[in-house]
């Protein structure tokens, strides 16, 4: 049984914070720009150069590449050989305390849905916690932009819907998102599981490294479907007309009931921001 202590987390999680709202990945560089090489748009492609420019200031002078610094959001995973001494959620809120502020990266929590009080420190964190095998400690940040969380749905629709209902499902909200997200977006399908598990598994698609099809048949066939239809909406970067609406869709999924088939839609804009480390 290996131990860490929680006080080594803190300036890990601070670290993530800062890194990956400065740092857009490689990944999604490489997708804007061969979505530029695509784009047939005038305004599409003044939009998409406009985003890699953007890219760049954030990365040289190391400044949030949007205001919309995001909720926290957290995947960890735990070993089940690895002891934590101390509070693993309060290391990983302190972290995020941290970031937030040196950072300067804005506040966007408040301490109650109603109250709209800000915390005025980015916290509490949303954090999902899996157990997995060995004795370490990987955390995964992913900040996620008020706008593009707010364009996610879920449906609870029929085994007898199959694939064409899945599909027709997440393009409707495609499409009824438009430009709110701020396209080209990332389009992560949860399908299966339970009311909880679908939402759950559509953010956690988001993580997955663009271009990267699901390794599950199906899973990789929907994904192909679904860029096709979502491509001609004719959405375009921003809303302003075009075909690269969205850089990717991606699809996880888990068994389910026999009577149910729960799918769920989360977006991710142009931002596509999460990175990691391993302890």
């Amino acid at each position: 049984m290996r131990t860490l202590d929680a006080s080594m987390i803190v300036p890990k999680v601070k670290a993530l914070c800062m890194s990956a709202n400065y740092y857009l990945g490689e990944d999604v560089l490489k997708a804007l720009n061969e979505g530029l090489e695509k784009e047939e748009s005038p305004a599409g492609k003044a939009v998409l150069e406009q985003l890699i420019e953007n890219a760049r200031i954030a990365r040289e002078e190391k400044v949030a590449m949007c205001q919309d610094t995001g909720f926290a959001v957290f995947f960890i995973e735990l070993g089940q050989d690895l002891h934590i001494e101390g509070d693993l959620y309060e290391a990983i809120n302190e972290g995020v305390r941290q970031g937030y502020e040196e950072g300067l990266l804005r506040k966007s929590i408040v301490s109650h849905p109603l109250n709209r009080v800000n915390t005025k420190d980015n916290t509490p964190a949303v954090i999902h916690v899996e157990f997995v095998p060995g004795d370490k400690l990987k955390i995964i940040f992913a900040p996620k932009g008020g706008g593009s969380e707010n364009m996610s749905t879920m449906a609870m629709l029929k085994p007898s819907d199959g694939k064409e209902g899945v599909v027709n499902f997440v393009v409707e909200a495609v499409k009824k998102a438009g430009p709110n997200p701020c396209p080209p977006i990332i389009v992560g399908v949860g399908i299966g599981g339970t009311f909880e598990k679908a939402p759950y598994l559509a953010k956690k698609a988001l993580l997955r490294h663009l271009g990267e099809r699901s390794s599950i048949p199906e899973n990789a066939e929907l994904e192909e479907e679904i860029e096709s239809k979502v491509a001609d909406l004719g959405i375009g970067p921003m809303g302003f007309g075009g075909r690269v609406t969205a850089l990717a869709v991606q699809v996880e999924s888990h068994p389910c009931h026999i009577a149910s088939l729960p799918v769920a839609v989360n977006i991710q804009c142009h931002a596509a921001r999460h990175k990691e480390v391993i302890l």
